[in-house]
C-alpha cells in the first residue's frame, strides 16, 4: 500500500526589512564604504560609462530591488525556504502568479511545477525578474521535499563526489583570504574602458600590486562584472597573463554571445580562463555559450538561473561540452548543487564584511546557522533539506494573501482529473 504524502498548502512570499548593511539575499545592499560598492575604489560596471554613476554602484540603483524570501508550507506544517533578489516586485509575481501551480501540488513533482511556471511567464519572461521568483519557488520547493524525506538536498541529487568542497573567496583583500585559507581569490576591476589609457594602467598596476603581496603561487582571478568590450578584455587579460592571472570574469555584457566568441578566438593558446554566466539565465541562454564553446567555466548564480531544478540541467549540458560550473555566491544552494557533481570543482565565498577582513555570513541574519567556509573548505552538515534555519524577525509580506484564497488555489491541483484515454502526444 502506497503512502499518503503531504500536499503544499500555501505559498508566502516576503522582504526583507534589516538594517542598513544587512545585506539578506542582495550583496550589494551594503552600506556606501563598502568595498563591493566602490569603496575606496571604484569598481567598473555597465554604468561605469557615465561618470555621475562611475564612483558608486549603489548610486545608480544596484541594491533597488533587494532581498525576496519564499516559503513553502505542506499541509502537515512542515516548510521550506527559497531566497533571491526580487523584492517586492518579485512577491508580486509569486503570490499573484505563480503560487497557483504550486499550492495543492505533491512537492516531489519539481519538474512539473518547474516548467508549469516557466511556460506561464514566458510573455514577460524567460530572463531577469520572473525567473529569480522561479528560482525562489524551485529552491523552497527542494528545501521542503529534502525535510519531508529527511535528507539533505545533495542526497536527493544523487549523494556526495566529494566529502569537503574547496573554496575561493572574492574579495577586496586577497592577502587575508590566503590567510584564512582560502584556496584562491578573486578581485574586482576598478575601471572600464571610458577610463581611458589612464585607467588601462591603473587596472594592471592595481593587479599586479595584489600579485605581489600574495606571492607567485596563490591563484588570483579579475571580475570585470559586464564591463569591458572585447578589445579591452583581450588587451587587458594578455596584458595580465605574465603575472599569473588565473581568469578573467564576465568581462562583457551577457547578450554579446558574439563578443564572447569572438574574445575566444583572440585568446587561443593563451593560460587565461575564460568565464561567464552570473547573469545569464535557464538552460536556454547557456546553451549558447556551451554551444560556442567561447568560456571554460560557467558561473551561474544558483538563485537567478532557475533554482535547482533548472541548475542541474546546465551542469549535466556543461559536462557534455567537458565544461566546469563554478556558481556566483548563493551559498548554501550553490554548496548542495556542487557537492553531488563531478564538475562543480570549486565554490565561491563572497566577503561581505565591510573591508574583505573577515567571514560573515553571505545571507545576513536571515540564517543564523548558515555554514562558513574553514580553513579552505565548506563542509556541509548532514541536515534535511538546505540545513539551515530562517530567521523571519525582518520579513514582511507585502501581497498576503487569505488561508481561504490558497486553499481554493490548491482544491483546483488536488482535484484536477488528467485523461483517462491513452492517445499519441505528437
Amino acid at each position: 500500500m502506497s503512502r499518503s504524502f503531504p500536499r503544499i498548502k500555501a505559498v508566502r512570499a516576503y522582504i526583507s526589512e534589516a538594517k542598513s548593511g544587512d545585506q539578506g539575499a542582495d550583496c550589494h545592499d551594503v552600506d556606501d564604504k563598502h568595498w563591493i560598492n566602490g569603496y575606496p575604489l571604484p569598481v567598473a560596471n555597465p554604468m561605469s560609462v557615465y561618470p555621475q554613476y562611475a564612483p558608486f554602484r549603489k548610486s545608480w540603483g544596484i541594491n533597488a530591488l533587494g532581498t525576496m524570501v519564499v516559503e513553502v508550507e505542506a499541509d502537515n506544517g512542515e516548510c521550506g525556504v527559497g531566497i533571491t533578489i526580487g523584492g517586492e516586485p518579485g512577491c508580486y509575481i509569486v503570490e499573484k502568479h505563480l503560487s497557483r501551480f504550486v499550492e495543492g501540488q505533491d512537492p516531489r513533482n519539481v519538474e512539473l511545477m518547474w516548467d508549469q511556471m516557466f511556460r506561464a511567464t514566458l510573455n514577460y519572461g524567460r530572463k531577469g525578474l520572473p525567473i529569480q521568483a522561479i528560482s525562489a519557488v524551485d529552491l523552497a520547493l527542494w528545501d521542503l521535499l529534502g525535510k519531508l524525506r529527511g535528507e539533505p538536498v545533495y542526497a536527493l541529487l544523487g549523494g556526495k563526489v566529494k566529502e569537503r568542497l574547496p573554496v575561493y573567496c572574492t574579495t577586496a583583500r586577497p592577502d587575508i583570504a590566503k590567510e584564512l585559507g582560502f584556496v584562491a581569490s578573486k578581485i574586482p576591476c576598478p575601471y572600464g574602458p571610458t577610463a581611458g589609457e589612464e585607467g588601462f594602467k591603473k587596472n594592471v598596476e592595481f593587479f599586479k600590486g595584489w600579485r605581489e603581496k600574495v606571492g607567485p603561487d596563490f591563484p588570483l582571478m579579475l571580475d570585470c562584472y559586464m564591463a569591458l568590450t572585447p578589445t579591452y578584455t583581450v588587451r587587458l587579460a594578455k596584458e595580465l597573463e605574465p603575472h599569473g592571472l588565473k581568469w578573467i570574469e564576465e568581462f562583457l555584457p551577457p547578450d554579446d554571445y558574439q563578443g564572447y566568441e569572438d574574445v575566444r578566438k583572440a585568446m587561443m593558446g593563451s593560460k587565461v580562463l575564460l568565464t561567464t554566466g552570473e547573469h545569464e539565465y535557464s538552460r536556454h541562454g547557456y546553451q549558447l555559450l556551451l554551444n560556442s564553446r567561447c568560456v571554460d567555466i560557467l558561473q551561474p548564480d544558483i538563485s537567478w538561473l532557475g533554482g535547482i531544478t533548472e541548475a542541474r540541467r546546465v551542469v549535466a549540458m556543461a559536462s557534455a561540452h567537458n565544461t566546469m560550473v563554478i556558481p556566483h555566491g548563493s551559498s548554501i544552494y550553490s554548496y548542495h548543487l556542487q557537492i553531488a557533481f563531478c564538475n562543480c570543482p570549486i565554490a565561491e565565498f563572497i566577503n561581505l564584511s565591510p573591508g574583505g577582513d573577515k567571514i560573515v555570513p553571505y545571507f545576513g541574519g536571515l540564517f543564523p546557522d548558515e555554514p562558513l567556509p574553514a580553513n579552505g573548505f565548506i563542509d556541509i552538515p548532514d541536515k534535511p533539506g538546505f540545513g539551515v534555519t530562517l530567521c523571519k524577525d525582518t520579513l514582511r509580506r507585502p501581497y498576503q494573501r487569505s488561508e481561504d484564497e490558497s486553499r481554493k488555489q490548491a482544491e483546483l491541483n488536488i482535484n484536477f482529473k488528467p485523461t483517462e484515454k491513452a492517445f499519441m502526444p505528437f
